[in-house]
């Protein structure tokens, strides 16, 4: 060969699918899709068919199942991807299960080649090809027919020149032990994750060859469009926000006070940490901050995962989110994987152009994430706070935690550092009045105020002393002071 052979990739139309098999599916590549019941393989191979096909580029779908092909197609026709024009001129589907019940491997590998001859396919699928498999193991034709069969229809396939799917039931010691991964180009394999009480799809490429594919297992979703694939990956930065300003405009946060402490604002880009235990005012910090962006004409998203909209006693927010300046996410899912939260931010942000994003609080995702996600909340902010900075948001993001130490504390699981700043809010009993104090612990890139700021929350929101509180001692970790006499 005198040059290099370049091999053409397909796209999927699975969203997420193309990014872990390394920009799609290699033409003329003989693919396996495998996993249990379930887990959205027939699912899977149909809405791609769907995508690929046209008439100049024709599926022939051969099913290999109990039940007729009519019963599987009323249900695939239910996903948004199904197109029913396309069925005859550009899918065509052979049901093959009276030619497997004659026990012959040969009768029905001539069967598929006149169908493939007859209507001239550039994809071909079958499924399931487990039912090959079962037939060999009761005696019909033995091991070595069906190794021969293997190898004689991945041979066959090859002079197709049609990208060809098998799909089946295997586990990964059925795989391995198999025959049909040796002549298999490429191998996804999807599963279903149980975890106390949350199940969770997961697809993962075992094979693919020539192409650098993603490792690893990845969360999908059966949506009413058909399967969402969610990458495990940092969001990739945009061009626009590839060039960091030496000194970042300043972004108000609505409360005047504070952006003394910050020296004129948050800095563009930042994301702050809002921490303190209950009640001390973070959800209404963060309908500030949201209500100052709105009067500059900025769009924001708020990301609640208790406070869903209908409870939300703020008129200035319900007065935002109905006005369109404020996008609110929530979940009622208690199995809400971290790809789906960055999913929804993520085409929120696009579809709004959303320059502020408030996420209240940290505290309480853990109750929606799935189990496997609980364990480390650290790479999960980490993403989340990954996405945001590229894509040049300012963000709040609250966390709550039980204030009763007697040390300072300002987060749950170590999270202050993924922070760009944090801001501590925290009680203080005083002659027997319970007071709110704040303080800016830090400010990545910028300096600031290292005062702890009295405040109080009233009817128009956060009112800051302008003076810094002055203390004659600090008792079990708290400012504790006497008040002026009037």
């Amino acid at each position: 060969m005198s040059g290099k052979v370049t091999l053409e990739k397909l796209s999927t139309g699975v969203p997420g699918l193309d990014v872990l098999l390394g920009g799609g599916l290699t033409e003329f590549s003989f693919t396996l899709i495998a996993g249990a019941p379930g887990s959205g393989k027939t699912t899977l191979a149909h809405q791609i068919m769907f995508a690929l096909a046209s008439e100049q580029r024709r599926a022939l779908f051969f099913t290999v199942l109990g039940e007729p092909p009519l019963k599987m197609l009323r249900y695939q026709q239910q996903f948004s991807f199904f197109d029913m024009d396309k069925v005859g001129p550009a899918v065509r589907y052979v049901n093959l299960a009276d030619d497997l019940r004659a026990g012959d491997f040969s009768g029905v590998l001539e069967r598929i080649m006149r169908e493939v001859e007859d209507f001239g396919p550039s994809l071909v699928f079958v499924d399931s090809f487990r039912s090959v498999v079962q037939t060999a193991r009761s005696g019909n034709e033995g091991l070595w027919d069906l190794q021969h069969f293997i190898q004689e229809l991945g041979s066959r396939m090859a002079t197709w020149q049609a990208t060809t799917f098998l799909i089946g039931e295997y586990s990964q010691a059925d795989v391995e032990a198999n025959p049909i991964i040796t002549v298999a180009d490429g191998m996804i394999a999807l599963s279903h994750n149980l975890d106390e009480d949350a199940v969770v799809r997961k697809i993962r490429i075992i094979k693919m060859r020539g192409q650098a594919h993603m490792a690893g297992a990845h969360t999908l979703r059966i949506t009413d469009d058909g399967i969402r694939v969610y990458p495990r990956l940092l969001t990739p930065q945009p061009d626009a926000y590839l060039t960091i300003a030496a000194d970042p405009a300043r972004i108000p946060t609505g409360v005047a006070g504070l952006d003394d402490l910050l020296h004129g604002g948050l800095p563009q880009g930042h994301t702050m940490l809002v921490s303190g235990p209950t009640g001390i005012g973070k959800t209404i910090l963060g309908t500030r901050f949201l209500q100052a962006g709105a009067e500059q004409g900025e769009k924001g998203v708020a990301v609640f995962f208790e406070k869903h909209t209908a409870r939300l006693h703020n008129a200035e927010l319900v007065k935002m989110v109905q006005g369109g300046q404020v996008t609110v996410l929530q979940s009622l899912s208690l199995s809400l994987t971290v790809e789906e939260l960055l999913d929804q931010l993520t085409a929120a942000i696009d579809r709004t152009g959303a320059t502020r994003v408030v996420i209240d609080s940290l505290s309480e995702i853990g109750l929606y994430l799935a189990p496997e996600f609980r364990y480390d909340l650290r790479v999960s902010v980490l993403r989340t706070l990954s996405l945001l900075a590229r894509r040049g948001v300012t963000a709040l993001i609250t966390v709550g935690y039980e204030d009763n130490t007697p040390n300072w504390r300002f987060s749950i699981d170590n999270l202050c550092f993924l922070a760009d700043a944090v801001l501590s809010m925290r009680f203080a009993e005083i002659e027997g009045h319970v007071c709110k104090f704040m303080t800016v612990v830090k400010v990545r890139g910028t300096d600031h105020s290292n005062e702890l700021r009295e405040y109080r929350i009233t009817d128009k929101g956060i009112e800051v002393d302008p003076q810094a509180t002055e203390f004659d001692a600090l008792m079990s970790g708290f400012p504790t002071r006497r008040r002026p006499r009037d």
